[in-house]
């Protein structure tokens, strides 16, 4: 009995950190990040060394493992986060919301909201040197 009550908290809670990790956000928007409205801050959420300055120039650099430690530092009004891949967006997203943030809208630096089905998705596949 004690082992089986075990076993279910274990997985509900395994499963919990599963979809805060890995289930989609919902009622935020992919938008490419030439399409962000001027009064969205963009929050750049990938590492410092993944960070290029081809994406976005004005953007506040900080990475989801510093979220906690620079909130002052982001002023309070709507969000447009830039995140490496989705579990990046996911965690960061939730983070911001949690300390009452409101997150607008996404880019994920790879696919430019290709997979939203904006344009078509096998655009970005990336050919080979030796190919």
């Amino acid at each position: 009995m004690i082992g089986g009550s075990l076993l279910l908290i274990f997985l509900i809670v395994f499963v919990v950190a599963l979809y805060r990790r890995y289930g989609s956000v919902k009622g935020v928007l992919c938008l490419p990040v030439d399409q962000v409205p001027n009064r969205l801050l963009i929050v750049d959420l990938r590492d410092y060394n993944e960070v290029n300055d081809r994406m976005c120039r004005h953007a506040l650099h900080i990475p989801v493992a510093y979220i906690k430690r620079q909130l002052p530092s982001i002023p309070r009004q709507p969000l447009h986060v830039i995140a490496q891949d989705a579990v990046e967006k996911n965690i960061g997203i939730r983070l911001l919301r949690r300390y009452g943030y409101e997150v607008k809208s996404y880019s994920i630096a790879a696919c430019d909201c290709q997979e939203r089905g904006r344009t078509s998705r096998w655009n970005i596949t990336k050919k080979s040197k030796t190919a």
